[in-house]
């Protein structure tokens, strides 16, 4: 028996052409020309080999140290905009088919996508809240990276990247607004544009070059069509193919407790991380929560229709206008300040912050641990608190019983509704910062992080109250009375 199988195995040998090495069978030749390494992988060393063979895989590195894969670390936040991205791409590309941009027949194909086009309701609702939620994605994704202390050096870059990319994000869901022509898109882009006019000298140029005129029109839409479906996404490919190179090369952080120890070290009384191939454990992981969450949207999609409401008549405004709830804040900035301050000055002054943040000095190494320490999340929730409630008294002063225009008759509006209320709250801001490292006798990390939250719970309650709080004539209203 032996001895024919041995046979058999001369046989083979012999018929191999030494020429052509590949396989006799033409399917087996076709497979080995496409997957060349083995499937499943035996070991660990397969593994690597197949993540870094594999064209979507080696954007991972090949191993990863095992505390990363904790999922209440990153909550899947990178990997959830990088589904959402991929779900508009295949949504977009499929309302492009039944889509024209221009004003006589785009409220029509939305209609037609609802009564006509199989499944073409739920294609534009996957694609509606995909979008909608990949913005609130990524601004939590920038959030964690920021409390996890993840934008530490050498991935002050990195982090610059993301503020571009949300920035990106917020530019591709403006400029897909429009593109139902209804009146809600309509007057939303109309009132979003009218920012613009405020920057300094250059304003009124940029708004009639984006828009193709002056008010928004059939050129508007065009503009905006391919902006949406090739300028921004091209840029966006390109920065987030960029990003996650980033990441690979600058390593993930690592979760830590309060005390800065590490779990699952290599081993007992080791300074070394434990490290796992990303095949399977990572791939498993992100597969297993992006079916999850496709589900979800999925569900989400079919019981919850994307907003359409009349076609667009640019002759009726609706009462009131507003924007898009992303820029909502800015919004009501604006009822608040000058519009030099409220829609240049203060946006600049806190998009340039945030850009600069991790290049200030750290006197607190506190790398992967949530909140920096102990003492960090109890000022965080002071900055919450303050946040919201000094918000909250300060809109509601400015409403009813501070008007600094007809206190200050003679300044110029943009010193007494501009720079006068910017250094006062900027005054608050450093004594704020002052008080609060003296009180709990804290490092710059901890109190910067506190005036971080407080900013940014500032700016969700003005979104909030612009939202739900604005009706008739922009004035203050309960939710119900608003949406009645």
């Amino acid at each position: 028996m032996a001895q024919a199988a041995a046979t058999e195995i001369m046989e083979d040998e012999a018929m191999i052409d030494p020429q052509d090495p590949r396989p006799e069978s033409l399917p087996q030749r076709v497979w080995e020309s496409i997957q060349r390494d083995e499937l499943p992988p035996a070991d660990d060393r397969g593994r690597m080999r197949v993540v870094m063979n594999n064209l979507v895989l080696h954007l991972h590195p090949s191993k990863v140290a095992r505390p990363t894969l904790k999922f209440t670390y990153t909550w899947g936040l990178g990997g959830l905009a990088i589904l959402l991205v991929a779900l508009l791409v295949i949504t977009g590309v499929m309302l492009m088919f039944v889509y024209t941009p221009s004003p006589e027949t785009a409220y029509q194909d939305m209609l037609k996508l609802q009564t006509e086009v199989w499944f073409g309701q739920l294609v534009r609702n996957l694609h509606h809240w995909s979008g909608n939620l990949l913005v609130i994605v990524a601004f939590l994704h920038l959030l964690r990276v920021f409390f996890t202390g993840g934008f530490r050096t050498p991935r002050e870059f990195n982090w610059v990247l993301g503020v571009a990319l949300l920035l990106l994000v917020v530019a591709a869901n403006f400029t897909g607004y429009l593109l139902p022509w209804d009146q809600l898109a309509y007057w939303a882009v109309t009132v979003g544009s009218s920012l613009l006019s405020y920057v300094t000298l250059v304003g009124e140029g940029l708004r009639s070059f984006l828009l193709g005129g002056p008010e928004v029109g059939a050129a508007t839409l065009t503009n905006f069509y391919g902006l949406h479906v090739a300028i921004i996404p091209l840029t966006l490919m390109g920065i987030v193919s960029f990003h996650i190179w980033r990441v690979r090369k600058d390593t993930l952080s690592v979760p830590r407790r309060l005390d800065g120890t590490i779990d699952d070290l290599a081993s007992a009384g080791s300074r070394s991380v434990e490290k796992v191939t990303t095949l399977p454990h990572l791939v498993a992981r992100e597969l297993a929560f992006a079916l999850v969450m496709t589900g979800l949207i999925l569900l989400w999609a079919t019981w919850v229709d994307a907003p359409l409401e009349a076609a667009a008549n640019p002759d009726h405004s609706p009462n009131p206008a507003k924007a898009a709830w992303y820029f909502m804040g800015l919004q009501e900035l604006l009822l608040h300040f000058h519009p030099v301050f409220g829609a240049i000055v203060i946006p600049a002054l806190a998009l340039g912050a945030l850009t600069l943040l991790p290049y200030q000095r750290f006197d607190l190494q506190a790398e992967g641990v949530w909140f920096r320490s102990r003492k960090g999340r109890i000022m965080a929730i002071v900055g919450a608190v303050f946040g919201l409630a000094g918000t909250v008294a300060l809109v509601l002063v400015d409403e009813y019983a501070l008007d600094l225009p007809r206190l200050l008759p003679s300044l110029p509006t943009i010193i007494s509704n501009g720079w006068v209320p910017l250094a006062a709250l900027l005054l608050l801001l450093l004594g704020y910062y002052a008080a609060l490292r003296r009180a709990f006798k804290a490092t710059a990390c901890e109190t910067r992080q506190s005036v971080f939250v407080l900013l940014v719970v500032s700016f969700v309650t003005l979104t909030v109250i612009g939202i739900a709080f604005r009706g008739e004539g922009m004035a203050l209203m309960w939710p119900w009375e608003v949406w009645r």
